[in-house]
């Protein structure tokens, strides 16, 4: 059986603060056979690789994609691109994200084309390709009537009944949108009607997401007990509190406020360039990191994603989640969990994230140390997919 070994590098998996140097891994049989110090390393027979001054980290899991859409400050207008248009980008999406390190990504929202999220068919089309990541895919939003430019909107009390058809279309998860229509802040469904859709959910094997721009729709997520908050941009103590009891995680996306105020200096769109929008997403970032420092006294449970496609973000630009998160006031190594181990959590693979002896050997390795400088993240030098480099 073929063996690889990655001598002699640093490793960081997201569970300490501190780096491990001088380490070995091992890989046979697409699997990490072992983690070793240097001097009780074995490379008799090996293909020894040379990791001398790279770190070795999980492969990456970007828990809110969106893998059909390009992203860019078009993105809203790009959804409605034809089909064969938006599954070539979901190709050559998923091409970034396994160079990036990133081999594991949610789709949490795709356009509907001839009668189906365009998603389900792109995720079938990747499973099992090398070089290819991971997928779980929520088929479309779903969102409260008022919405018109949704595929799917409803009353509360048809809330359950459009998840099941989400299932039954080949979903693997479900995308819930607890913002209301016409910029209203109160809760879009109440928490009776969500907790239903949820526990029908549930009982399908599947996990639910829940969209947040605004305090009311995160209370009643939290209270309903959805497994994730995307966004959480509006998040007080309260609901942070509940989130904990009822084991909800958060998924920040902070890079879409970097995207944006990017596009004041790159676009000629008055939302981003005008000094009102500018405010506007000044404000908002502003509360999507104190949702994050409330979700940390709170002792919730972080994952990230890069909301590419879906919110101007590209792919493959997890690592800049992972800086802004550090600069919200999460450690180094939360951040890294954030998008690891955390990320494989919601998931919903145990191995996901983790660099673990006799798991998948889904292996990145970069140029620098992510616990005193998360910037190395983007620096990817080597990716490994159960034990086969692919980038």
């Amino acid at each position: 059986m073929r063996r690889v070994v990655l001598q002699d590098a640093a490793l960081a998996d997201g569970t300490s603060g501190s780096l491990r140097n001088g380490v070995s891994l091992a890989i046979e049989g697409g699997q990490i056979a072992w983690i070793r110090p240097n001097d009780s390393a074995d490379t008799t027979g090996a293909e020894v690789v040379d990791a001398g001054g790279a770190t070795i980290v999980p492969a990456m899991v970007d828990c809110h994609s969106h893998l059909t859409m390009q992203g860019g400050s078009h993105w809203i207008a790009r959804a409605g691109d034809p089909a064969p248009v938006l599954r070539q980008v979901a190709r050559d999406n998923a091409r970034r994200l396994a160079h990036a390190g990133i081999l594991w990504a949610r789709d949490v929202g795709a356009p509907v084309k001839d009668g189906a999220p365009v998603s389900i068919a792109a995720r079938d089309e990747l499973k099992g390709k090398a070089g290819a990541p991971y997928l779980r895919v929520a088929g479309t939003w779903i969102a409260a009537k008022g919405y018109d430019f949704m595929d799917v909107s409803v009353d509360g009390a048809d809330l359950l009944a459009a998840a099941m058809t989400q299932l039954d279309l080949g979903a693997d998860l479900v995308k819930l949108y607890m913002d209301a229509p016409g910029g209203v802040k109160d809760a879009p469904f109440g928490v009776d009607d969500v907790r239903a859709m949820v526990q029908a959910v549930h009982k399908r094997g599947a996990r639910v997401a829940a969209h947040s721009g605004y305090f009311a729709g995160a209370r009643v997520a939290a209270e309903a007990g959805v497994d994730s908050i995307e966004h959480g941009m509006e998040l007080d103590d309260e609901t942070c509190r509940t989130m904990k009891r009822n084991g909800v995680t958060l998924v920040s996306t902070l890079s879409v406020f970097a995207s944006w105020e990017t596009f004041a200096h790159t676009t000629t769109i008055d939302r981003f360039t005008a000094a009102e929008g500018r405010a506007r997403i000044a404000k908002r970032r502003e509360g999507a990191y104190a949702s994050v420092a409330a979700a940390k006294r709170a002792g919730v449970t972080i994952a990230t994603g890069s909301d590419f496609g879906g919110g101007s973000v590209r792919a493959g630009h997890l690592a800049w989640e992972v800086e802004l998160l550090v600069d919200a006031g999460l450690e180094p190594h939360e951040a890294l969990a954030s998008a690891t181990r955390n990320g494989g959590a919601l998931y919903g693979v145990e191995y996901a994230g983790r660099l673990d002896e006799g798991q998948p050997a889904d292996v990145v390795l970069v140029h620098g140390d992510p616990l005193s400088d998360p910037k190395a993240l983007w620096r990817v030098w080597a990716v490994y997919q159960r034990g086969v480099r692919v980038a």
